[in-house]
């Protein structure tokens, strides 16, 4: 394990998915997967019960992750899944039986469930394997299956994949997007087969997880859409596993500062900010170096982090102009303000997070800085190629195994920060967190060595709620 992280507060109730996101293909070779958050209440009308009250422990949380549809075997069995550029491979079904929480459980039950026996196309494959992920895990028996491209007359034959036998404190299956065959594993994982296949022609994917207003986003496997970002693609070679911080191939990158900007526009430049950083579609929170994000915290007005380690700031930060930018080569990406807030409407009222937390061992970019991205992940060239996020339309292109990345631009004009309240100087107002009440924190999750989500909470640090003196939170992730 890489590292051990706080928990998120989450008091989850009446969770229930519709029938919502559906794969599509476009062109000849790429395939469109729209990747939902679980809090859009259009997609999940009814999601949310907030009348249920109940006790469950802070842990990992997959209703803070962005899912994405497969329609499994013959006839075709829907499921929802995690999407996750940190890990490598694809499984179903978790237990749902062994939650703490009754809301956990119906979270649990409507990512839908795989039964083999229920497809004339299954094969049972040799083999087994125990995924772990800190305080939860998930033995998995290998199978071979179709998968429908629901939308198109397109199908991938015979995918491997896990179909759990147990799992621990584990609420949905996980559709790991990390590099496969090779590399971190002996088969062809999902983006393999999509190249074997002929879906696509390279192992590259787009990424847009969308502002967090938006809760949908798109992810186009041999494909990219340049009405979802602003400038040109700029190239940033993925750092090889012998060089990484970790060793493990992943998607690391260079950042080569971290600055702040202020409503006043005078930024402000952090020290020692260059440093590899992995990019991470399956962490809710954005992790770094305890100095840095103590510096950048007490920048948002909050002097410590509370007692399950982050750090609580003002709401009005939601309202306020100004972006924490994130330098690489060639392109610097502008999180606003709003976009790094975390809000949590309780009885108490609503409380607020800042969407980053200390690390001193591992340093990863999470949803809270990958919403403001576009992201080109390319295996076939080892890169990542990266852009500004704007939405201003759909114009959707394949790329190839000639696609030059260095001339491709964004249809969409840059967009000054969502946060249009009047300027105000300084870097933030002057804030003073109140006391966090009894059990209102936040979590997020820490990506280790393991071929597996980046979502989950230390070991042994489980925190029972009295939920009787809270409502149901409602994550605005």
């Amino acid at each position: 394990m890489a590292a051990r992280l706080a928990l998120i507060l989450q008091l989850i109730v009446g969770v229930s998915y519709s029938h919502a996101a559906t794969l599509e293909r476009r062109g000849e070779h790429f395939l469109k997967l729209p990747v939902i958050h679980s809090t859009n209440k259009d997609v999940f009308p009814d999601a949310w019960d907030k009348r249920a009250i109940v006790t469950v422990p802070l842990a990992n949380r997959s209703d803070v992750a962005y899912y994405a549809q497969l329609d499994i075997g013959t006839p075709p069995q829907q499921v929802y899944v995690q999407l996750d550029t940190g890990s490598f491979e694809l499984w179903v079904n978790p237990d749902c039986s062994n939650l703490k929480g009754s809301a956990d459980v119906r979270f649990c039950r409507a990512v839908g469930h795989y039964n083999p026996s229920s497809s004339s196309t299954a094969k049972q494959v040799a083999g087994t394997k125990t995924l772990r992920y800190g305080i939860g895990s998930a033995l998995i028996q290998y199978v071979q299956d179709d998968i429908a491209l629901t939308g198109t007359d397109s199908q991938l034959k015979g995918i491997r994949f896990g179909v759990a036998i147990d799992t621990v404190d584990e609420f949905s299956g996980i559709l790991g997007i990390g590099h496969g065959n090779n590399v971190t594993l002996t088969y062809r994982n999902f983006i393999d087969e999509l190249e074997e296949q002929g879906i696509t022609n390279t192992k590259a994917f787009s990424l847009a997880l969308g502002g967090k207003d938006e809760r949908e986003g798109v992810v186009i496997f041999g494909g990219m859409d340049t009405g979802k970002f602003t400038g040109t693609l700029q190239t940033l070679p993925i750092v090889p596993a012998a060089q990484s911080p970790d060793g493990v191939p992943r998607y690391w990158v260079n950042m080569t500062s971290l600055a702040l900007t202020p409503p006043n526009g005078e930024s402000k430049r952090y020290i020692d900010t260059t440093m590899a950083v992995f990019l991470d579609s399956g962490a809710t929170l954005t992790l770094l170096p305890t100095d840095l994000a103590n510096e950048i915290a007490m920048d948002f007005g909050a002097e410590a982090t509370e007692a399950n380690g982050f750090y609580q700031v003002s709401c009005a930060l939601n309202d306020i102009p100004g972006t924490l930018d994130f330098a690489f080569d060639g392109v610097t990406i502008h999180v606003p303000y709003r976009e790094l807030v975390r809000e949590f409407q309780t009885s108490l009222g609503t409380q607020c997070f800042l969407g980053i937390s200390p690390s001193d061992d591992f340093i990863l970019l999470g949803d809270t800085m990958l919403r403001s991205a576009y992201a080109v992940f390319d295996q076939t060239n080892d890169a990542v190629h990266m852009a500004q996020y704007v939405n201003c339309g759909t114009n959707e292109v394949e790329i190839t195994d000639t696609t030059d990345f260095s001339t491709i631009r964004g249809d969409c004009d840059p967009e000054s920060t969502k946060n249009s309240a009047s300027a105000v100087g300084g870097v933030v107002p002057t804030i003073t967190a109140p006391p966090i009440g009894s059990g209102a924190s936040v979590s997020s999750a820490l990506p280790s060595t393991r071929a597996s989500t980046s979502i989950y909470g230390p070991a042994g640090s489980w925190v029972w709620l009295l939920a009787t003196a809270l409502w149901a939170v409602y994550l605005a992730a």
